[in-house]
């Protein structure tokens, strides 16, 4: 028996848990208020559903998303719903005094008690201009990120280090529970400082399809149990889109193919019609990119986007999964994650 069919049978026997992760899209004809109306329904229906989490991303200067703030969205989501937990996917801490950030989460969970979870990530979220944008103080180290989650990590527990500057300062609402707090990204280095600071690792394949494996087994061997986590926790973000049949999932998905085909050549914009999309003149070199990008997404039935989940959750050692869904109709997004739980057994 193969490690991989071994780790499977274990994941049979304790099912995978499925959480959300929503950017937000803009689809090409709506509005930005649209995509957050957009969101907060899903939200609401992912706790009908079943999903164990929901986490709203990051981003800046991005016309195709229009999660900027995910603090005020998770707050507004956690009020509209009950027992699903809420969070950030993630946080771009570079930006951030650690404790602005911890009030912040405080503040959260202090409001929604045991549903909020605070993921973070050393990714800018934007491009360099406005990442000077949001650093008026002037271009951010990347060598100071392990500084600043050492710090977060104190304020959140109001217990920072004999000796530190900040030690006398109370983050405040002070109280015995602090938000589950994860590192997400798509390199080792995440995983690296996630292990030196004994914190679950959620790693973003639906962003690099490559390493992943590598990164959660360096991750688990150098794992350094904490107080708040102690035995290494994994997770797993991945792109998928589900349909009735495998052929209207590709029609769905190939308007983020194209979507990030123009990424990659620096044009921002919201997410295209799959009838744009499938009508667009694709040269023999953009055919090739958007195969690079199938290469790290789920699209099909459920049976075949459940079936690439596990095999993914079981690759990676993973017992959770988040799903990212994009698509030009919200409608269309709604059901893949129906025809998903329901394929889970969720509901």
């Amino acid at each position: 028996m193969s490690c991989v069919h071994g780790y499977a049978l274990r994941m049979s026997q304790h099912p995978i848990s499925l959480g959300i992760l929503d950017q937000s899209p803009i689809p090409d004809g709506g509005t930005a208020a649209q995509a957050v109306a957009a969101t907060l329904e899903l939200a609401q229906l992912a706790e009908k559903l079943g999903y164990s989490r929901y986490w709203v991303a990051e981003h800046h200067n991005a016309p195709g998303f229009a999660g900027t703030v995910p603090e005020i969205l998770i707050s507004r989501i956690a009020a509209l719903t009950t027992r699903i937990r809420v969070g950030s996917a993630g946080v771009m801490l570079s930006h951030y005094a650690p404790l602005k950030v911890a009030e912040t989460f405080r503040m959260l969970e202090t409001l929604f008690p045991g549903r909020i979870d605070l993921g973070i990530g050393r990714a800018p979220g934007s491009d360099q201009r406005t990442a000077h944008a949001l650093e008026p103080g002037g271009p951010y180290d990347i060598a100071e990120f392990p500084g600043k989650i050492r710090d977060l990590l104190g304020f959140l527990s109001n217990d920072l280090p004999e000796g530190h500057p900040y030690r006398p300062i109370l983050a405040q609402p002070a109280g015995p529970e602090m938000p589950q707090m994860w590192v997400l990204g798509s390199s080792d280095q995440s995983a690296a400082y996630a292990a030196m600071f004994g914190l679950p690792f959620a790693f973003a394949h639906f962003i690099s399809g490559h390493g992943g494996e590598e990164a959660c087994e360096a991750y688990r061997r150098h794992y350094s149990p904490s107080q708040a986590y102690p035995a290494a926790r994994t997770a797993l973000a991945v792109f998928a889109i589900c349909a009735a049949t495998a052929e209207e999932a590709a029609r769905l998905s190939a308007s983020r193919e194209l979507w990030r085909l123009r990424i990659e050549r620096g044009e921002l914009g919201p997410i295209p019609s799959p009838e744009e999309a499938l009508a667009y003149p694709y040269s023999d070199v953009e055919r090739a990119r958007i195969a690079r990008t199938r290469a790290r997404q789920i699209v099909g039935d459920p049976a075949q986007v459940k079936a690439r989940i596990e095999t993914l959750a079981a690759l990676h050692e993973a017992s959770e999964v988040s799903v990212v869904t994009i698509t030009h109709d919200p409608a269309a997004r709604r059901r893949s994650y129906e025809l998903l739980a329901a394929e889970f057994g969720l509901l």
